[in-house]
């Protein structure tokens, strides 16, 4: 059997499990749900969205790393969401709105992904519950997930925020620049260099 076929073969079977870890699906809905997604494989800087055209698609990540940004009237970047395996990835606002992008999405590593259009998304929803809880839930999440990050912007200081950062994503700083790190937590990659130092530094 070609490469590539057991490659989207091995992609499919991911979708379900991960699928199944929300919902219970039948083979039948399993095949139907794995359906609705595409297979591509993107390079390394290659970018899915850009502000101002429309996000058709959101982005299950199978193998890879990639990342979405803003860039503010200063120029500078700021970075919304990583995302690596298992992660989903998009312009949201733009995708669920199907309004133009704000945001950047951009390829890290050489990544292999599974996208879903906007249009397959609606038509899973319209045609089994399961798929439209699957949804739900997983906006659930992404919403708990945003108002977890926010109250840590608020509450913490850099230093605090860095060490919960590496306590629950600590493999992300071996898959992102440093820049995209200290961007993700708000403030300049020298400072984060420094609190990385200071982290590092033998206790006297």
């Amino acid at each position: 059997m070609p490469y590539f076929v057991l490659m989207e073969q091995s992609s499919k079977k991911a979708i379900i499990a991960y699928g199944r870890q929300a919902v219970p699906l039948t083979d039948h809905e399993a095949i139907a749900f794995a359906a609705a997604f595409k297979e591509i494989r993107v390079k390394k800087r290659q970018f899915l969205i850009q502000p101002n055209f429309t996000a058709k698609s959101r982005y299950f990540v199978i193998n890879g790393a990639l990342r979405a940004y803003v860039i503010g009237e200063d120029g500078q970047e700021h970075t919304i969401q990583l995302a690596l395996e298992e992660w989903w990835i998009s312009d949201y606002n733009s995708y669920i709105y199907q309004q133009p992008a704000s945001m950047f999405v951009v390829a890290v590593e050489d990544s292999t992904l599974l996208e879903l259009t906007y249009e397959a998304e609606k038509k899973l929803k319209i045609d089994n519950h399961q798929f439209e809880t699957f949804f739900r839930t997983l906006a659930e999440r992404s919403v708990a997930f945003m108002q977890r990050r926010i109250i840590t912007r608020l509450t913490q200081s850099a230093e605090e925020r860095y060490e919960s950062f590496m306590e629950r994503y600590g493999l992300f700083t071996h898959r992102f620049p440093q820049y995209v790190i200290a961007s993700y937590l708000g403030m300049t990659t020298e400072f984060l260099s420094k609190i990385r130092n200071q982290r590092v530094k033998p206790k006297s």
